[in-house]
């Protein structure tokens, strides 16, 4: 179990891996659900792929699952994403926007420390400004940039005004975005961190475990458990038979076959947290032969979604409509489901003059399904006439390369908003614009967007926005992937429904052991 193994990340790494932000809110789990009155007490181990010997504590620099659930555990933020990835409050009791959208005013709870101080608006100042710092390269560093931190004041001991660069109706995204957490004032050094989560730290061995209290003084109500362990085991086999044989209580990131053969064996149980992953291909819209929308369009059509679900998810996830985001705020239900066309895609392709097309697709093993939904839609290609050569990159630097490099490639991203989505990837300075969509009046939709107060109007933007990306984008969302926990009998409390990295993800603060 201490061996370490390749790393396990929910989403594009360096494209927004985890993905950053979370939000929370399912329903208990089947077996592992709320079924009968939580009890206090225990010790629950939990096993997830880990980043060996250069781990860290420091919450501003989570990348893996590993890491983003013991910040989870030790840290807090000022608000996280809820299954539809809308902004839950959390250190924030609340917050209020000015009459232009380019000021708000952010309220804390009354909330401690674990060395029992309080949490201040100056420790929240204290962590954006460390996040931002352009010398370092910590992860909530681009999601924070509409806010300018120079000019943002403490009003008083709980209350800070934030001054943004630009109006920003999302601005609850941003306190809840993926690394935000609120450390106390100067601190520099995480061999003993200090935090205001529901856990307290005991111990640390980077790539082998991380061992933690329970915080009675928590603010949301002291968890359940006396001790929380976090166990490195990089390999999905060893996670599994730790968890069957009763070395741990809970295990992360198990693939598909793995939920199949135990899900109706009585040993364990299984958690699905749907809608995780988008998978999808990246066209680029810039370069031939997809800078003429008529061949996107034709690719849209040749897509079988549900035979690339069952082959390169293993059936466990449900098909997409080029749009990311299904089932989040916002997102454009209503848009018909596109399905395959393959007259409609031949009559598309000679239209642009590209019969025969031959294009590559780049793929690699750097995630789950890519190189399956590689070898599928291959095949599908060829019944429209299109020869589609798969070409398999090195994992080290996957992301890097097809940012710039290709015209088709495999691509996934974990949850977060949807506008942040938006404007991370979609926008024409976008520095993940993986599709090279650059279109200046959509970059005026989205100000627009962000400068409506109302939400139906906003709601009503981002659809416009959507339908064109729908018919005309880059991106082939041809599919949401379930992330899938295991565990022991005993445990409860553990919650399915909403997505990985959201609010109710890794909360091992509601989970006890019966």
């Amino acid at each position: 179990m201490r061996r370490r193994g390749f790393l396990a990340a929910g989403a594009a790494a360096g494209l927004g891996a985890l993905a950053l932000t979370g939000c929370g809110g399912g329903e208990d789990a089947g077996a592992a659900g709320g079924d009968g009155k939580p009890r206090r007490g225990g010790r629950l181990r939990a096993a997830f792929a880990g980043g060996g010997a250069a781990e860290t504590l420091d919450p501003h620099l989570s990348n893996l699952f590993a890491d983003a659930a013991r910040a989870k555990a030790l840290y807090d933020k000022l608000a996280d994403c809820g299954a539809d990835m809308s902004a839950k409050p959390r250190l924030a009791a609340s917050w209020e926007p000015g009459p232009r959208l380019d000021r708000w005013k952010v309220t804390l709870r009354e909330a401690t420390f674990h060395d029992g101080k309080p949490v201040t608006a100056e420790d929240v100042l204290y962590s954006y400004r460390r996040i931002a710092d352009p010398q370092k390269t910590y992860r909530a560093k681009a999601s924070l940039e509409p806010i300018d931190l120079k000019a943002s004041r403490a009003l008083d001991a709980r209350t800070v005004e934030f001054r943004l660069k630009r109006p920003t109706a999302e601005f609850p995204n941003v306190l809840a975005a993926f690394g935000a957490y609120v450390i106390p004032r100067d601190t520099e050094r995480f061999d003993r961190p200090v935090g205001s989560g529901p856990f307290r730290f005991v111990s640390f061995a980077p790539g082998r475990s991380c061992t933690v209290r329970r915080y009675d003084d928590y603010w949301d109500g002291a968890p359940y458990l006396d001790e929380l362990e976090f166990v490195i085991a990089n390999e999905e086999s060893a996670r599994i038979n730790a968890l069957l044989g009763g070395q741990i209580e809970y295990a992360h990131e198990l693939n598909p076959a793995t939920a199949r053969a135990h899900e109706n064996r009585g040993q364990i149980a299984i958690v699905r947290l749907r809608n995780s992953a988008m998978q999808a291909f990246a066209m680029k819209t810039d370069r031939a032969p997809f800078d003429d929308p008529r061949v996107r369009q034709a690719f849209f059509l040749i897509a079988d979604r549900q035979e690339l679900v069952d082959g390169a998810l293993s059936g466990a996830g449900e098909i997409g409509n080029d749009l990311f985001g299904k089932g989040y705020q916002y997102y454009a239900a209503d848009l018909p489901q596109r399905a395959q066309d393959l007259d409609r895609a031949r009559h598309l392709l000679k239209q642009a003059g590209a019969e025969d097309l031959r294009v590559t697709l780049d793929t690699s093993e750097v995630a789950a399904g890519f190189t399956e939904a590689a070898g599928i839609f291959r095949d599908q290609a060829a019944k429209a006439g299109v020869t589609v050569k798969v070409r398999s990159g090195s994992k080290d630097t996957y992301w890097s390369d097809v940012l710039n490099s290709g015209t088709l490639c495999c691509y996934r991203s974990g949850a977060m908003p949807i506008e942040s989505h938006i404007s991370q990837r979609l926008l024409t300075d976008s520095s993940t614009n993986a599709t090279h969509w650059r279109h200046r009046d959509f970059d005026a939709q989205y100000q627009q967007a962000q400068s409506t107060r109302d939400p139906r109007a906003r709601a009503g933007v981002y659809e416009r926005m959507q339908r064109r990306l729908h018919a005309e984008g880059g991106f082939l969302v041809w599919g949401f992937a379930d992330w899938i926990v295991g565990t022991a009998k005993k445990v409860a409390g553990v919650r399915s429904g909403a997505p990985a990295n959201t609010l109710d993800w890794a909360r091992f603060d509601k989970v006890w052991l019966r």
